[in-house]
């Protein structure tokens, strides 16, 4: 049966089908470091120093004028984390933030528009900062309104290295169940995708599956099923290993239905930047190099 696909981002989608329904990073900048939020995301920056060189070559127009290009580049992205500092990720966000945002966005993404995309330099693991789409921003409101619900960080993960123009991009949630999980990281949504390079900016996504996985049960669970003033019965253990042991997978493609899918364009890629759009009205997205293991 065919999925419908209706507006998606290259963080999450929407799709219709009878079988399943829904339920620091680092980066090098010339002003102070910007504190996120109470999700403990930090952007460590550091003042840039003009190098110090030989006579001949720093007299020279050229790299002046080089080194001025690139000083102007790292303000440029210093005020755009700036505007997404205060926004939740771009939940509390309004619509003077927005426009500001947005056009932070255009005067970072000018300095390598129209380049092709270098997938040495995308892959790996890169934090979100701050995005506009309605799919990710529903999952924050969520957090903020339900009681049982927590969502940390998130991550967009990519493998791309001697892909000959292909890849594998993971999107990774963490989130948590106050009182029967670990708080902020207690399990993980997973949402992988293939992608392909179909345009020097443009990737199409396809995406394969959903999976919950790295269940870490809180130390209230644990106690309630094996209490630690008790010995502990081999039933007891065996229930400890299984929920941290559990992977539950939803695949999103069959031979019976096509995939879910859409165009995400790089807009802007550095090696401590990312910026996004989802083609189509999905959203913008701001993400700094994560060096944290995933």
């Amino acid at each position: 049966m065919d999925v419908a696909v209706t507006s998606s981002s290259p963080l999450f989608f929407s799709y219709r089908t009878p079988a399943l329904s829904s339920s620091s990073s680092s980066i090098s900048l010339p002003k102070a470091a910007l504190a996120h939020n109470h999700r403990h995301v930090q952007t460590n920056a550091i003042r840039p120093k003009r190098t110090s060189l030989p006579a001949a070559i720093s007299s020279s127009p050229i790299s002046t004028a080089t080194m001025d290009c690139e000083i102007e580049l790292e303000n440029r992205k210093f005020d755009l984390l700036s505007v997404v500092n205060d926004t939740n990720r771009g939940l509390a966000a309004t619509p003077d933030q927005r426009s500001s945002i947005e056009e932070a966005l255009v005067r970072v993404e000018s300095f390598d528009a129209g380049e092709p995309v270098e997938l040495d330099i995308l892959d790996g693991t890169w934090r979100l900062q701050y995005t506009s789409a309605p799919d990710v921003l529903i999952l924050f409101q969520s957090a903020e309104t339900l009681p049982f619900l927590q969502v940390g960080q998130i991550f967009q993960k990519f493998e791309c290295k001697d892909k000959n123009g292909q890849g594998i991009v993971r999107n990774v949630v963490r989130w948590s169940i106050p009182n029967f999980l670990e708080e902020h990281e207690g399990a993980t949504l997973l949402v992988s995708a293939k992608f392909s390079v179909v345009s020097k900016r443009n990737i199409y996504l396809e995406f394969e599956e959903i999976t919950i996985q790295n269940i870490q049960i809180s130390e209230e669970l644990q106690a309630l099923i094996a209490p630690a003033l008790l010995p502990r019965t081999f039933l007891s253990l065996q229930i400890l290993q299984f929920i941290k042991t559990f992977r539950f997978q939803v695949p999103v493609n069959s031979p019976q239905r096509r995939s879910a899918g859409g165009l995400y364009y790089l807009s802007y890629l550095d090696s401590n930047m990312l910026l996004g759009r989802a083609v189509g009205g999905g959203g913008v997205f701001v993400f700094t190099r994560a060096h944290a293991s995933i």
